[in-house]
């Protein structure tokens, strides 16, 4: 019996990985073509593929559900096709023991996915916004592509981002408590000395009434917040940060009272990713033993496609939804999830 599971797995996690590589590469060749319509200053070609090879861990870890519902569709379809399964069944197999074997490959692509989203997207992800910033803003000049941030009632633009704790281009914007303008300063760079900031050429202008003030200087001590721990979180896009980044920023944006409703759902989008991976295996397993039983390849795989981007669909719907109706982030995330587990339950049992 360990063999027949052996057997099942093999075919299921073959046909899983290489549905992956055709995504992924796909996914690479259209970032890379998008890339070469946003060249200038110091990032050209050469640049445009760094960027887009540091972005693949990215691609893997958003293409793992998906990859996993049709390489299911194709792997245990393909069994399927040459009436493995129905000889399976004959001899005695279980259902609820080919869905077992599938489910292990599918627990390989968990492990893969949870790895990649945890520690090498989000490290690679910050190499690549870093670099291409920097090669963008040509002499520290305002890109217009940079990172805002807010703590109380100063509002913070940088034209790139260091992680390790270097700024460039700063740009501070400081208001009173009816929201007046009360200095604006601009410093060619920043860098994170043990506990506070050491802004260079600075240059400040005060505003009061009709009056306004401009002071220069080579260097000022800055003092916020905002460290290279948090720097890390806040160069990378909400979707692209670690579970942890996530809860950090996530924490440190409800002690400044704002928003962090953005973070929240992004943070539950990856908590409950294996749940998505099992959901739409789930749903996959189901089509084949239910209405796909003996259908062409061709249209399994159509099938799964379509499948996927509507349960992709469904959450990018839900998931904006969440935030402008102010609903649960978690039920946004777990609503296609939840619809995909009922699916594919009813499916099976039928199928039983």
């Amino acid at each position: 019996m360990r063999k027949l599971d052996r057997y099942i797995g093999f075919n299921v996690l073959g046909a899983m990985l290489l549905v992956l590589i055709v995504i992924v590469a796909l996914n690479t060749l259209f970032g890379f073509m998008a890339q070469l319509e946003s060249l200038r200053a110091n990032y050209q070609v050469p640049q445009a593929i760094l960027f887009t090879v540091l972005n693949i861990p990215k691609a893997i870890y958003q293409a793992i559900p998906v990859s996993a519902l049709i390489g299911c569709l194709v792997g245990l379809g393909g069994l399927a096709a040459n009436s493995e399964l129905v000889v399976m069944r004959a001899a005695g197999v279980s259902l609820k023991r080919i869905i077992w074997a599938v489910m292990k490959p599918a627990l390989v692509l968990m492990l893969i996915g949870g790895l990649v989203g945890e520690y090498l997207a989000p490290w690679t992800g910050q190499i690549a916004e870093t670099g291409r910033e920097i090669a963008r803003s040509a002499k520290g000049t305002y890109s217009g592509d940079g990172i805002w941030h807010r703590e109380g009632n100063e509002f913070m633009y940088f034209n790139a981002v260091e992680p390790n704790g270097v700024l460039y281009g700063v740009s501070r914007f400081k208001f009173d408590d009816e929201m007046q303008l009360k200095e604006a300063s601009y410093a060619s760079r920043a860098l994170f000395q043990e506990d506070h900031w050491v802004l260079e050429q600075v240059k400040t202008s005060h505003f009061a009434g009709d009056k306004v003030t401009i002071e220069t200087a080579l260097t000022e001590i800055w003092n916020v917040d905002l460290d290279t721990t948090l720097l890390k979180v806040v160069v990378v896009n909400p979707d692209e940060l670690s579970i942890s980044g996530l809860s950090t920023y996530m924490k440190y944006l409800k002690e400044q009272g704002l928003n962090a409703g953005e973070y929240a759902l992004a943070y539950w989008n990856k908590v409950f990713q294996p749940l998505s991976i099992f959901a739409l295996v789930m749903i996959g397993i189901s089509f084949v033993f239910g209405p796909l039983r003996s259908v062409s390849m061709g249209l399994r795989i159509f099938t799964g496609v379509i499948t996927g981007v509507a349960f992709m669909i469904v959450q990018q719907l839900m998931g904006p939804s969440s935030l402008v109706f102010g609903f649960s982030p978690i039920i946004a995330v777990l609503t296609p999830i939840l619809i995909c587990l009922v699916v594919g339950s009813i499916l099976l049992r039928r199928a039983g």
